[in-house]
């Protein structure tokens, strides 16, 4: 056992359903633990209900049955949350995109800005502070939302398939500065895919969840002291796992209600 796998809880789902005003069914009886440390990725086909329970951890939405318990009621209140879109203001700039959190939260532009700055270095866009959206590349975008979640420093870090829109180079780069970033900060990370390949890249746990109320089809551990690099991708390990999730993939789609 491995020290994620044996890792303490950040937070449970138990017996979490999620039935919206009509009728649609996206989570019943769900199960799912977070571990400390961990890089977790949520797997599966549209509407299987991966970002409902995102948001249903961020605290974006309720459940309608079930509960979710937190090892610490500050966990609760510290998570950094990555949409698929930047959702950037446009007439900001890129500084400004990120001193957002902590301004809603009453820090001071002066008092922020280390902060601010720390979080742009880790994105790698410290240069591109005065920056407005527009200016940016579709990944610089991103970096930005990412660095925009950091920078509060959280312990959780919810990621909702980010990099979904990029061209595979751009996706390529961000998957490996994402490793990085989770190798320097530390944060726990739950990550949403359809992208069997980026799941078993990024991943020290896939949970491959079905159309059937987010049914949980398969669970894949992959030890995260394996170093993530090209040869991993050409590597045995990538490859068995990247099989394996395809399977469970396809288990899943059979399950979907017509």
């Amino acid at each position: 056992m491995d020290a994620v796998t044996a890792a303490p809880a950040l937070v449970s789902l138990r017996a979490v359903g999620k039935t919206f005003p009509n009728g649609l069914v996206a989570l019943a009886d769900y199960d799912l633990d977070v571990r400390e440390g961990e890089t977790l990725t949520l797997l599966g086909p549209s509407g299987c209900g991966k970002s409902t329970a995102l948001r249903l951890i961020a605290g974006l939405a309720n459940p309608t049955a079930g509960s979710i318990d937190w090892s610490a009621p500050h966990i609760k209140n510290n998570i950094g949350f990555v949409f698929q879109d930047a959702t950037l203001l446009p007439w900001a700039n890129v500084f400004d995109n990120v001193f957002l959190p902590l301004r809603l939260g009453g820090l001071t532009r002066e008092a922020a800005s280390p902060r601010v700055n720390e979080a742009l270095a880790h994105v790698g866009l410290l240069d591109f502070s005065h920056a407005l959206p527009r200016e940016l590349s579709g990944g610089m975008r991103m970096r930005c939302a990412i660095a925009r979640a950091l920078v509060t420093r959280p312990a959780l870090i919810l990621m909702d398939e980010p990099f979904a829109a990029l061209d595979e180079v751009t996706r390529f780069k961000l998957n490996d500065d994402l490793l990085a970033l989770k190798r320097r900060l530390g944060a726990t990370i739950v990550f949403v895919t359809h992208s069997v390949f980026e799941a078993a890249y990024l991943s020290s746990r896939i949970v491959v969840m079905s159309r059937r109320g987010g049914a949980i089809i398969d669970e894949i551990s992959i030890d995260p002291a394996i170093p993530r690099n090209d040869d991993y991708r050409s590597s045995k390990t990538f490859a068995d796992t990247c099989r394996r999730g395809s399977q469970a993939l396809r288990v899943a789609l059979e399950q979907a209600t017509p």
